[in-house]
């Protein structure tokens, strides 16, 4: 199984805005064999074991349900709207989400790797960004001891998620 890292945000990414200021985003990557396309790795990490466990938590929890095919019509490019997520920007090799509250967001990217000397390979990426809420009218907003306290269990989510979305995809 190809290892999952941290990697900066690509500058030239929907997620790179939200680098900035006084949020935060983080980055992981793997490679796979095979020339994996973009609503492949979408539907492939949205319909994982892993995923339908938060999608479970949300359905009971937040009352926003989704299913297979609902990821399936999302990768297609045929949903704006995903359990708990709105479509916030979309290419032929990005997603972005944005959640119901509008504090986080999700980020996918499958990109072909160039190399004439090997078979085809495809990088994943999967990044996420929080966008910090102002407290008091402060002018300095700040993220809060929830998001420091939770950070290490969200760095190993992430790699879980993309691992098990890698695992999935099929390609021709």
């Amino acid at each position: 199984m190809p290892a999952v890292r941290p990697c900066p945000v690509p500058q030239d990414s929907l997620l790179h805005a939200y680098q900035r200021g006084a949020g935060f985003a983080d980055c992981y990557v793997t490679e796979v064999a095979g020339a994996v396309s973009q609503a492949t790795f979408v539907e492939a990490f949205y319909t994982s074991g892993l995923f339908k466990v938060e999608r479970t938590l949300l359905q009971h929890l937040a009352a926003k349900p989704a299913t297979d095919a609902d990821a399936s019509r999302l990768a297609q490019g045929q949903a704006q709207r995903y359990s708990a997520w709105q479509v916030e920007g979309q290419s032929e090799c990005e997603l972005l989400l944005a959640d119901f509250t509008g504090r986080t967001r999700s980020w996918l990217r499958a990109s072909p790797i160039e190399s004439r000397a090997q078979a085809p390979r495809t990088r994943l990426y999967f990044g996420s960004a929080l966008v910090p809420r102002r407290q008091g009218g402060a002018a300095q907003p700040g993220l809060g001891w929830p998001f420091h306290a939770l950070l290490g269990f969200h760095r190993l989510y992430s790699r879980l998620l993309l691992q098990a979305a890698s695992r999935r995809v099929r390609t021709p």
